[in-house]
């Protein structure tokens, strides 16, 4: 099949030679270090138009249980499908992790596979030379000898193309499984049959992909340890599985909202409440998927003190707090008992006046939409 267009066919050196993609560095959530590349805004244009040229091709015959970077197709959905198997009694769960995949993807076994589907040489050509294009790390050209360059609008269909034969033996020998990117999960019912598969998927990997699996971080677990793309499963009455937010993702927006409501940051609470609600209604679109009203309801109270806290730290000055306490109808005499405190900021904001004087409705009324808000609307919709 001759997918490329005529109008590539000169323009291979050329465009790959403007192909400078700085790299900068994100930090992940285990504290690693992830190197993204970033193209220039003409080889993303290109790359964009070889994406969309290529999917029509190679999206139909991925696996139904590859989830991520594909049309109409989620991370919740995968959490969903695993809820489903763990229902029916698959309760042992394989985590395989490919160490550095997007760092260590074998150029010629890649481009292997895509030439599978792909006539075109110029094309072929194109894309491998994206690949070879070299990364600037702080300032200097680095040759790009494996791997795809996260941040390029290529590199996602790439890696689902490379792990397809993943995918297509799993499948082969009758595994439950779910893929997003290089997240990999397999449902089995034992534990033995659990480490029997986490070796057979080595194998596979190690043999046939030439990638390497991160024995460190490969685990054998069961479902209510487990965890998929931030979420984690519980065991509810009548053997219903019931999804939640795992705990490292649960640290990590407690982190994120103790930044956010630091009462050291000089800025105004309306600013404040704007960045906090942005937050929160990103977190919850994706997190709300999870059971956990009881517990948004408590991290909710816990921010609304953490604000208080700042409220009074604001105050500042004796006068200004009996003012402020009396506009929100706090009587006299316990106003100025209450601005004569010597209490710290924190215990002054978790004290029942305080709380009576700035209760929800106070919150609620300044903007501040909660997870607890979030989560009821998600399940009202």
């Amino acid at each position: 099949m001759n997918i490329g267009p005529r109008s590539t066919s000169g323009s291979t050196r050329d465009a790959t030679s403007r192909h400078r993609s700085g790299r900068s560095r994100s930090v992940k959530p285990d504290g690693g270090v992830r190197l993204l590349g970033v193209p220039t805004v003409l080889d993303r244009l290109v790359q964009q138009a070889i994406t969309q040229a290529l999917e029509p091709i190679f999206d139909p015959g991925f696996s139904s249980r590859s989830y991520g970077f594909r049309r109409f197709r989620s991370a919740h959905q995968a959490v969903e499908q695993s809820r489903v198997w763990l229902e029916e009694g698959f309760r042992w769960v394989v985590d395989v992790d490919l160490e550095k995949f997007f760092d260590q993807v074998n150029h010629d076994k890649l481009m292997h596979r895509v030439s599978r589907r792909v006539a075109d040489k110029r094309l072929l050509k194109l894309i491998h030379r994206y690949l070879q294009a070299g990364v600037m790390v702080d300032g200097v050209k680095q040759p790009s000898g494996e791997g795809t360059p996260q941040g390029s609008p290529l590199s996602p269909l790439l890696s689902n193309i490379m792990l397809d034969d993943l995918d297509k033996e799993l499948e082969a020998r009758g595994h439950r499984f779910v893929r997003y990117a290089d997240d990999v999960r397999v449902f089995v019912r034992s534990e033995r049959a659990a480490h029997r598969v986490l070796d057979g998927i080595t194998d596979v990997v190690e043999g046939r992909l030439k990638l390497k699996v991160d024995r460190e971080k490969s685990s054998v677990s069961t479902a209510s340890v487990a965890t998929l793309l931030g979420f984690g499963f519980y065991f509810a009455p009548g053997g219903k599985v019931g999804i939640r937010v795992a705990p490292k993702a649960f640290k990590r927006l407690k982190v994120r909202l103790r930044q956010l409501t630091r009462r050291n940051w000089g800025v105004s609470m309306e600013h404040r409440l704007e960045k906090l609600n942005r937050y929160i209604a990103g977190w919850c679109a994706y997190f709300g998927l999870a059971d956990g009203r009881k517990r948004f309801e408590a991290v909710d109270e816990w921010v609304r003190r953490r604000l208080r806290a700042v409220r009074w730290k604001q105050w500042k000055r004796t006068r200004t707090r009996i003012r402020e306490l009396r506009a929100l109808g706090m009587p006299p005499d316990m106003a100025y008992q209450w601005a004569m405190t010597s209490k710290g900021a924190w215990r002054t904001a978790g004290s029942a006046p305080l709380h009576r004087a700035m209760p929800n409705s106070y919150w609620h009324d300044h903007g501040l939409r909660g997870l607890a808000y979030h989560w009821h609307n998600r399940r009202g919709a």
